[in-house]
């Protein structure tokens, strides 16, 4: 029988110096401020919790966002519909003229209304925000901004997260990016599957630049030497402030209007980075056309204003921006009166752009044709005419 022995203790290890000083290094002074955190969400708490729909279960900061899903019980087949995106160099704009609670719009409406392009309803939407120091007051002017378009988009805030990098951004850099969840009715699914020859190009006007080709804004700018406090007549505000306007938010709208068309509303295309012609190819099918007449608009200033600084080509700029569209209903010629009265209810002017017919593979003399892109393989878009200046 072995006698029992009492162990030995366990050697306590002695932690290495902290560095030539031998200071105790901590996470702040490693760069990251957990306080400063919890004061950027005590600032942004209120803004957030305008956003929360009944649907919504649970408090304020849990680990996870929880949503009531038992209407999907009535749908006869739910489908979730799902999309992320940023804002991209938009927030050079936003640092330099230190305003940031206006791209907080842009991110939702580049998220958001992609879903609504299919037709779903967005459930739920959560961002994320990486920075190279935590500034409460602008952390929390970035998502007051998110909040504020999520409340006009009716779709709650329902998660978020705040990620201090030191080292790997500077102290002012931050980058935002965001997800939202919706759900359609597999049998009212917006598609190429809808469109029909003969269907009419229904524009929505854009509220400027919205958040697409600012790698291009931004090097003509420079190019040009403009400050971006220089007052522009033509604008009728600064430089910085046109360039800050945000991107229109479609959401509302769309749903009404396809609730109010149903069958008759074939398809939506949200006219984001490639422009018109790249983003209306996406939702037509082979063997089918969209003839566009660029005359049947006015371009806003700021697009003409860009192409003269820059000497832009005007494919290169219609390849690029939206050029005064931000979305384009495609829908039964019959219903086109009543889409046109529904949409200046709320606010959105409207014009038609163009009709769909049947394609035999020659265009217009003249025309730039676009076909295949996003890597989808389907119809074509016909560009014709000239732009008119507004």
């Amino acid at each position: 029988m072995t006698t029992p022995t009492t162990p030995e203790p366990r050697p306590v290890v002695p932690a290495p110096s902290g560095g030539e000083t031998g200071e105790a290094i901590t996470y702040a002074t490693a760069g990251v401020d957990t306080e400063a955190g919890d004061r950027a969400v005590e600032l942004m708490r209120s803004a957030v919790q305008r956003t929360l729909t009944p649907e919504v279960l649970g408090g304020f900061g849990g680990f996870a966002g929880l949503v009531d899903a038992s209407a999907l019980k009535d749908y006869g087949r739910p489908l979730l519909a799902t999309s992320t995106d940023g804002v991209g160099t938009k927030i050079a704009i936003a640092r330099a003229m230190g305003v940031h609670d206006t791209i907080g719009q842009d991110l939702v409406a580049m998220v958001v209304d992609d879903i609504v392009v299919v037709g779903a309803k967005p459930l739920l939407m959560t961002d994320y925000i990486a920075c190279g120091k935590v500034e409460p007051t602008r952390i929390a002017d970035i998502v007051r901004g998110i909040a504020a378009a999520c409340e006009i988009a009716g779709v709650p805030l329902l998660g978020g997260e705040t990620a201090e990098h030191p080292g790997l951004m500077a102290p002012d850099e931050y980058d935002v990016a965001g997800a939202a969840t919706g759900v359609v009715d597999a049998e009212d699914v917006l598609g190429p599957e809808r469109v029909r020859d003969g269907d009419v190009l229904l524009a929505m006007a854009s509220s400027g630049l919205h958040s697409n080709g600012y790698s291009l804004v931004r090097r003509v700018v420079d190019a040009a030497g403009w400050a971006l406090d220089r007052d522009v007549p033509e604008l009728g505000r600064t430089l910085g402030e046109e360039l800050l306007e945000p991107t229109a938010l479609y959401t509302r709208p769309s749903l009404d209007l396809a609730g109010a068309l149903g069958a008759d509303l074939h398809a939506f295309t949200h006219v984001t980075g490639g422009g018109l012609a790249a983003n209306l190819a996406r939702v037509l099918p082979a063997g089918l056309v969209a003839g566009v007449d660029r005359g049947s608009w006015a371009v806003p200033p700021i697009f003409g204003l860009l192409q003269g600084l820059g000497r832009v080509p005007w494919d290169d700029l219609e390849g690029t921006l939206n050029l005064g569209v931000g979305m384009v209903a495609v829908l039964a010629a019959d219903r086109v009166d009543e889409a046109m009265v529904l949409l200046a209810d709320a606010d959105v002017p409207s014009w038609v752009i163009g009709e769909i017919a049947l394609g035999d593979g020659s265009a217009p003399d003249g025309a730039r044709v676009v076909s295949g892109t996003k890597g989808v393989d389907g119809g074509a878009v016909h560009l014709t005419g000239n732009y008119r200046p507004a």
